[in-house]
């Protein structure tokens, strides 16, 4: 039996942070189809491992313990896998980071497809896009992160922000070539930081099984056609 049991759609999207902190620290997991997963959401919450209204959700098969909700299940992982900084203060901007991360899928696919994008749209986000970038590069900064080594709160070694920065910015930019331009020119540290986090075992592994099994796909739908049209 693996480990944990994680329920997200066949996309690198918002389960693809979970999948990275499993992957580092070489967790072992098996993933649930959208069979599964649609099967699991028609039921009413009462008969859900927890209530929940849309994946990712994770199974720690060790005690029998479910959790909903990106945040939450990344917390989980990050105290359970000794990946959560020692301070009060650095588990806290740990969580603004994970936190920060959730929002910025939330506002790439409005809401998850609530409005398509058009390229008025897009030339008008780009500013708030490359604000969040400053966002991570102020962040790493003050943390003490240069181009050639160091951690986003300057620990010793990485941690779940690291993990959860990487996967972010690496994704996207993998699968868009624009933003990967963007991030380089905006935010140089936290682009040297992700390229290091990427080269790292089990993060390198994730990178080659998601291609494979996805390709150049990222959120799906509706909605990444129209993020395609305009960020291609």
């Amino acid at each position: 039996m693996a480990d944990f049991d994680l329920y997200y759609w066949p996309v690198p999207f918002r389960g693809q942070f979970l999948r990275g902190i499993l992957a580092y620290a070489g967790a072992n997991w098996a993933e649930h189809g959208s069979d599964e997963i649609g099967e699991i959401m028609g039921r009413r919450p009462s008969g859900q491992p927890i209530p929940f209204m849309r994946p990712p959700v994770l199974v720690d098969n060790a005690n029998g313990f479910s959790i909903a909700q990106m945040p939450a299940i990344a917390w989980y992982l990050g105290e359970k896998l000794d990946l959560l900084p020692q301070s009060l203060e650095a588990r806290a901007q740990t969580m603004k980071v994970v936190n920060d991360a959730n929002d910025v899928l939330d506002e790439i696919t409005f809401d998850g497809g609530r409005e398509m994008w058009t390229g008025e749209k897009w030339r008008a986000f780009m500013p708030r896009l490359r604000r969040w970038m400053e966002i991570w590069e102020a962040t790493g900064r003050a943390g003490g992160l240069v181009s050639d080594g160091g951690t986003l709160f300057g620990t010793r070694d990485p941690g779940l922000a690291d993990i959860v920065t990487a996967t972010l910015w690496c994704t996207i930019s993998e699968r868009f070539a624009v933003i990967a331009t963007v991030l380089a020119e905006t935010a140089p540290q936290v682009d040297a930081l992700v390229r290091r986090m990427q080269a790292t075992p089990g993060l390198a592994l994730l990178a080659q099984v998601s291609r494979t099994r996805y390709g150049d796909a990222y959120c799906g739908g509706e909605i990444e056609k129209s993020l395609r049209a305009v960020a291609s």
